[in-house]
């Protein structure tokens, strides 16, 4: 019998073209062949850009005297200060305010998200408006409303409002007493933190000790006298080696103290009070995300209202909350680059803004901001991951 036309001799391959897996690794070995023409072609542009205008590349601008002063700084600076020490007077203003902004957005947005299920109409009511009110007013509009309508109109120097005898608030800023450490006082930190320790130990030792016989002992409580109660035993016993500088109205401006600029006052607010209008929303859809059951089982058991939230609802509802709670601190801390709307100095108004403009190194300060925000948000998100991992539920 003669084969068959159709049939293929054994042994036989089909051409690669044919074959799904060769193709498949042709087609991706020419879309990268494609990418890296397109970034070489990139690279040149930029390298033939930056020759014909005469703009040489590199980190050496960093040494070079900056020539600007900044209005706030938590590091010594001075207008003879480098280029690279404008970068951390920015980067530290920027963790500044992002740090404060989400302890505060934290703890506002916690009270406003319990409040607005409390049985009582008003406060639930007054939480609700809240909510609607200030995470539907673009934040850039929020920034200028406390900047400009609010603190920009609070009086002059002369004239300003007195909280007793050491705050003062006007026009120029919020200006507080300043603590003048001596000799001594380093015992104070470290017995702080001595006192977190043993509070911390506490906590995880009344939990197991709780798991184990169903007893347990007020350790929030204890704690809360520890870390307070302690340092101040020192602080008292080594004889309170701390003085305070009283801001004083010297000409047409107040001398000493500490000064809080209204750029970073305007800023802390809105970013603090837009943030928690989305985090109590957060904190209200995890709680009723919990089962009735659960609730209604600790109600049960005749335990408080406030016990049945602390001990029942809020550590499950965590789960649920925390997710969506990275995403809007990261927004917190990103969002703090509208600083240059109104200039407070953070990194992207001094350094990115003003160095910039001077330097004309677009590239390299570019790529440091981007790599500093990106590095920070990458430090949050391990940490909020880890927390997450933390209080997730395990299963047995």
């Amino acid at each position: 019998m003669s084969a068959s036309p159709n049939t293929r001799p054994a042994g036989h391959k089909p051409p690669f073209w044919r074959d799904r897996a060769k193709r498949a690794l042709i087609f991706q070995l020419l879309l990268v062949a494609a990418v890296a023409a397109f970034l070489l072609y990139i690279v040149g542009n930029v390298q033939d850009n930056l020759s014909s205008r005469g703009i040489t590349t590199g980190f050496g601008f960093l040494s070079n005297t900056a020539g600007f002063g900044i209005v706030q700084s938590l590091i010594d600076y001075s207008s003879q200060s480098t280029y690279g020490r404008t970068f951390f007077v920015g980067l530290l203003n920027t963790l500044l305010v992002g740090g404060l902004g989400v302890l505060a957005a934290t703890i506002i947005g916690f009270t406003v998200g319990i409040a607005r299920l409390s049985p009582n109409w008003l406060l639930a009511r007054l939480a609700t408006a809240y909510i609607e009110t200030f995470r539907n007013i673009p934040l850039l509009l929020q920034i200028f409303f406390w900047y400009f309508a609010v603190l920009r109109t609070l009086p002059s120097a002369r004239e300003s409002m007195a909280f007793g005898e050491a705050i003062f608030l006007n026009v120029r800023g919020l200006y507080l007493p300043q603590p003048l450490f001596e000799s001594g006082f380093g015992l104070i930190p470290v017995t702080f933190l001595i006192a977190i320790i043993a509070s911390i130990a506490l906590v995880i030792w009344n939990k197991r000790r709780h798991e184990a016989t169903g007893k347990r002992l007020p350790a929030y409580w204890i704690s809360f006298v520890v870390i307070f109660g302690l340092p101040l035993l020192v602080l008292v016993a080594t004889g309170v080696p701390v003085t305070w500088e009283m801001p004083e109205l010297r000409g047409f401006n107040f001398r000493g103290g500490i000064t809080v600029i209204p750029e970073f006052l305007a800023l802390w607010l809105a970013l603090s009070i837009y943030t928690a209008s989305f985090i109590a929303e957060i904190v209200r859809s995890g709680i009723q995300a919990i089962s009735h059951g659960q609730t209604e089982a600790a109600q049960a058991l005749s335990l408080p209202r406030n016990l049945v939230l602390r001990l029942v609802v809020i550590p499950q509802a965590l789960r649920v909350i925390i997710p969506p709670l990275t995403s809007q601190y990261l927004n917190l801390i990103k969002n703090s680059s509208l600083a240059t709307a109104i200039g407070y100095p953070d990194l992207v108004s001094v350094f990115a803004g003003t160095t910039l403009n001077q330097t004309g190194q677009a590239i390299e300060v570019i790529a440091m901001t981007m790599a500093v925000y990106l590095t920070i948000s990458l430090l949050v998100s391990m940490f909020m991951n880890w927390f997450n991992a933390r209080v997730a539920l395990v299963e047995r």
